[in-house]
């Protein structure tokens, strides 16, 4: 049973009264996470460890019911540290974590 997923996809920025931003993993792996996952209630968010290039950190992923996917938050330190902006593709390691 596969708990590692690699991927690129294109950081985007989430405009509200704090911008927030995101990576979305794609469909398939987000189906594949929710089949492993048990269902959660509040917000269904799932513990994993990321790398971006040699930025390594434990977040958790969001579900999107808009985007029928997950969505990983990126923090500014996050962004900072991996010199990463929206719009940039940038190639994202993501790992479920017990718990």
């Amino acid at each position: 049973m596969r708990r590692t997923f690699e991927f690129t996809a294109q950081l985007w920025e989430h405009e509200g009264e704090a911008p927030w931003f995101f990576v979305t993993l794609p469909q398939t792996h987000s189906d594949e996470i929710a089949d492993l996952v048990p269902k959660r209630s509040g917000f269904g968010s799932v513990k994993v460890g990321v790398t971006v290039g040699d930025t390594r950190w434990s977040t958790s992923l969001f579900p999107s019911k808009e985007l029928a996917a997950y969505m990983l938050p990126i923090k500014r330190a996050i962004r900072t540290r991996a010199a990463i902006a929206a719009g940039d593709e940038i190639a994202v390691t993501v790992s479920l974590l017990d718990g």
